[in-house]
This record gives structure tokens, C-alpha cells and sequence, in this order.
């Protein structure tokens, strides 16, 4: 049996979803928890796509039968690992031909109920975009570079606070030196799936703590709904002396070759000056880690600085903390909080 379902109650549903589209659609943005079982590769979309365009929509077709006709037997297969008790959600872009066609297959080849999301992808699209406007009771730890406010942001949460982690939703630390160590980031709009995904399992009516970001992780950028109520929110400061950063700073981010350090040096050179980008390369050359640390910090503190004079002065909590012991940190932090 085949029916239809609504993007929220397949995302509410205990069955697996299957998205059946290309693995390069899938790439761009997916469903966090949705399974890709594409009914045609890229190159076979592309060339479905170009006859559809070049010639007809029956010669598509007809394209597309060809492509898909060797794979039936692997679309069952695949499907019933995924399939609670023969029962599936399917779908595509927009809930149309690629979608009703898999779930039609599966539907004639004893799967007992095969849902299809109306609207698609589409639809998910527009319901996690919709999403951001709800208000979130955010509280905003912010701080300099090199203060440890992700630790902090971690031990938090240990001891039963919700947070959103940002950076790890990025798979980058906000830096110029911020894809050190890490993979790939995800497209802008699986970032906003994943922080949909994410926010989604917390209670939005009680706090949220969150790491103060500019609008850009990388190459990704915060949904810009979801920002203005970042800078709208009630900001913990923790200041901490640049010294005890830079410290930090050293044995975060130095276990790389040096001229990925270099090269991060550069991204940021107009802002730091001829002077101060020949320091630092030297001074990463030697091996002096410590006094290359210290100049980028010049430049991000100053940054910092601007996006704070920005804020509500009188949502600003400023906590002067000694060093980097987040451990430590986090047991002051949460003792202040008693009186908030």
C-alpha cells in the first residue's frame, strides 16, 4: 500500500526514510537521518535531465526506465535492511516521479505499506527554514580566541545543560585556522538541516546555551533568523588573559605541518599588516609557536571587540577567569550562573 505523509509526520515516525534522488542532490543537503538509495547517479540525472530538455519528457522516461531497469533487484534488496516490518518512508525533490515510482516498486514486491513525503525534499526544506523563526532561549557564551569556550560549552552539558555546538555542526572552529585537523564542511544548507536536526531534540522553552559565532563558520553561514537572536541574547563573557590563550592556542592547533599554519597566516594578512604577517611566518618557521600566536591574536581580540560594541551592553556579563582550565572554568561559571 502506498500513501501519502506530511514532512512532519515523517520526521516524527519511527520508520526509515529513504531519499531516493542523486547521490550529489544527497551531498548538498539530506534529511540527517534519511538513507540514499538513488534511483539514478549523477551522470544518469544529468543525461535524463539534458534529454528531458533537448528532446521530450517521454524520451526521459524512457531514458530513465533504461537506467533504473538493471537496479530493481538492488532497490528491494537495499530497502528491506532499512525497512521496520516492511514499512518505509519514501522520497525525492518534490514527492513526484522519482519518489511514487521506487515506492511503487517496493509497494508491488510485498512491502506492506510505503509512505511518500508530499512535497519532497522540498517540502523538509521549507519546513526547517520555517523553523527559525520559532524563539529560542538562547545564553550566549562568548569570549576571545583561544579561551576554551567550546570545552566549556562541552562540560556544560555534561552536568545537564542543552547546548548547541555550532562548530562541531560546522566541522570547523571559526578561525582562520579553524579547518586544522578536520574534513570537509558541510553545503549552507545541510549546516541549517543539522542545526534543525539538532535543536529539534532539545526543549526550545528552557535555556539553550550556545557559543557566540560571527554569521560565517568557514564556509557556512548561520541561518540568518537564528543569528539575530544569537546577538539579541544575554552574552557570558569570560575574559582571559591573551598569555594563557596564546598557551592554549599552541597546543590546540600545532600538531600540523607548518606551512598549513603559514598558510592560515595568510588568510588573514591584510587585516594583520606586512609586519606582523612577516613576524608570524618567521616565528612559526623557528618554531615559536607561543610569539606566532600572539600576533594572530592581535588581530582576532580587536575583531571580537568590534562585534561586541555591537551587543546590548546590558545583556553583557563579563567573567574574569585566570587561565585556560576549562574544567576549573566551567565549576566558576556555573556558580555565577546561580545568581542569573
Amino acid at each position: 500500500m502506498i500513501s501519502d505523509i506530511s514532512i512532519d509526520k515523517a520526521l516524527s515516525s519511527k520508520l526509515r526514510i529513504i531519499d531516493v534522488r542523486s547521490p550529489g542532490e544527497y551531498l548538498r543537503g539530506h534529511i540527517p537521518a534519511a538513507i540514499n538509495i538513488p534511483l539514478f547517479n549523477n551522470e544518469e540525472r544529468a543525461d535524463v535531465g539534458t534529454v528531458y530538455k533537448k528532446k521530450s519528457k517521454e524520451a526521459a522516461i524512457d531514458l530513465g526506465y533504461k537506467y533504473v531497469n538493471p537496479k530493481l533487484d538492488f532497490f528491494i534488496t537495499e530497502s528491506k535492511k532499512y525497512a521496520d516490518d516492511l514499512k518505509i518512508i519514501i522520497h525525492c525533490w518534490r514527492g513526484g516521479m522519482r519518489s511514487r515510482s521506487f515506492a511503487k516498486h517496493l509497494s508491488d514486491n510485498g512491502f506492506k505499506e510505503v509512505f511518500v513525503v508530499t512535497g519532497g525534499y522540498k517540502s523538509y526544506r521549507n519546513f526547517v527554514l520555517d523553523y527559525f523563526t520559532n524563539k529560542f532561549n538562547l545564553k550566549v557564551l562568548g569570549g576571545y580566541t583561544g579561551s576554551g569556550k567550546t570545552h566549556i560549552l562541552h562540560d556544560i552539558r555534561d552536568t545537564g545543560y542543552q547546548i548547541i555546538d555550532l562548530e562541531a555542526l560546522a566541522n570547523h572552529k571559526g578561525s582562520a585556522f579553524g579547518a586544522i585537523g578536520l574534513g570537509e564542511q558541510p553545503t549552507t544548507e545541510h549546516f541549517e538541516n543539522l542545526l534543525h536536526n539538532n535543536l529539534s531534540k532539545l526543549d526550545i522553552k528552557k535555556n539553550i546555551w550556545i557559543e557566540d559565532e560571527s554569521i560565517s563558520i568557514g564556509k557556512v553561514a548561520i541561518p540568518l533568523q537564528f543569528f539575530i537572536q544569537i546577538r539579541e541574547a544575554p552574552l557570558y563573557f569570560i575574559n582571559i588573559p591573551k598569555e594563557e590563550r596564546a598557551k592554549s592556542l599552541v597546543k590546540e592547533y600545532t600538531n600540523c605541518e607548518k606551512e598549513i599554519l603559514q598558510n592560515a597566516i595568510f588568510k588573514i594578512a591584510k587585516r594583520l599588516g606586512g609586519q606582523d604577517v612577516k613576524m608570524a611566518l618567521e616565528f612559526i618557521e623557528a618554531g615559536d609557536f607561543y610569539n606566532a600566536a600572539l600576533i594572530s591574536l592581535h588581530y582576532y581580540d580587536k575583531a571580537y571587540l568590534r562585534g561586541l560594541d555591537k551587543r546590548d551592553m546590558k545583556k553583557l556579563t563579563t567573567i574574569n577567569l585566570k587561565d585556560t582550565d576549562h574544567i576549573k572554568n566551567t565549576s566558576i561559571i556555573k556558580a555565577l550562573l546561580k545568581h542569573y
